[in-house]
């Protein structure tokens, strides 16, 4: 009984540790807003809710939080963006707001492969090179 309560223990400590996928092919079909896509993934935790950074088109950066593993057609997101106008969830730059309602993911990724991966999915995602190996994908409404 007390080697039960051992391994138990141990279990529980490394709960945190323990990482859980979310693939987030089917909400970047773009068929969402800008508070839906968001507002789910702060719901399951998957996201720390307070962006860490507001470009000045309004695109609020948010970051995974530790033991989520975000995957969006087969490549690693490493940081979660959004915008709704008029919503109290988001930040408001200080230029003009890219589109009333916009999403995204930032992966590690080329370009080409990432647009690859995205082609055919039935997506109308915009796929933006954001730096060598780093894409966006991204929906928007206007």
């Amino acid at each position: 009984m007390k080697r039960f309560f051992s391994v138990l223990l141990a279990l529980a400590a490394a709960l945190p540790l323990i990482t859980y996928a979310t693939v987030l092919d089917a909400p970047l079909a773009c068929n969402e807003s800008g508070h839906q896509f968001i507002a789910d993934l702060a719901e399951q935790r998957a996201i720390d809710p307070k962006p860490w950074r507001v470009e000045s088109n309004s695109i609020n950066a948010f970051t995974p939080v530790s033991g989520a593993d975000l995957s969006a057609f087969g490549f690693h997101v490493f940081a979660v963006v959004g915008y709704e106008k008029d919503d109290p969830m988001f930040r408001v730059g200080d230029g003009e707001p890219v589109a009333s309602s916009a999403y995204g993911v930032v992966v590690f990724g080329s370009e080409s492969k990432v647009r690859n991966a995205v082609a055919g999915t039935g997506s109308t995602a915009i796929v933006h090179r954001v730096a060598p190996l780093v894409t966006a994908i991204f929906c928007k409404r206007s």
